[in-house]
């Protein structure tokens, strides 16, 4: 008869991280591959809900959009003129170039499509601006109420 000798083995211990470096790997690679596409959108201030008027001494530069999605431009003092896309991103990038602290304002049409607006808000963004405002106007309160009830 053999004498067989039962040797007890030692329990292991350890945790295997090789799926969690795999997982790790692929976040990696999908965050690489989102974060340039995030920087992809128009950088623009939105107005808060109590919003106040800005306080500048220089003449803003103003785009405007009406209802028919058509451009006018406002440099500085001048008076407000129609103008195309392009003539607009090649105005606005040569005053902003001479004049960097500019605050450049965009007020469209309520009735205007929210493309158009967007639409000129990345011209003014290839036209490097670095900053937009969007205008509107203070709420007004209804004829006849006495507050909010």
């Amino acid at each position: 008869m053999q004498n067989m000798h039962r040797r007890k083995r030692k329990l292991k211990a350890e945790i295997n991280v090789v799926p969690y470096i795999d997982v790790m790997l692929v976040l990696l690679i999908i965050f690489m591959v989102t974060a340039p596409l995030l920087n992809l959108g128009v950088d623009i201030q939105l107005p808060q809900a109590a919003a106040k008027s800005l306080q500048n001494d220089k003449q803003p530069i103003l785009v405007s959009v009406d209802k028919d999605g058509n451009l006018f431009l406002t440099l500085g003092g001048a008076t407000r003129e129609p103008i195309e896309a392009d003539a607009l991103v090649q105005k606005v990038a040569a005053f902003v170039r001479q004049n960097p602290e500019v605050p450049v304002l965009i007020g469209g049409d309520e009735r205007v499509d929210y493309g158009r607006i967007y639409q000129a808000m990345v011209l003014l963004q290839q036209a490097g601006v670095p900053k937009v405002g969007l205008m509107s106007q203070p709420v007004q309160e209804p004829r006849g109420g006495h507050g909010r009830g």
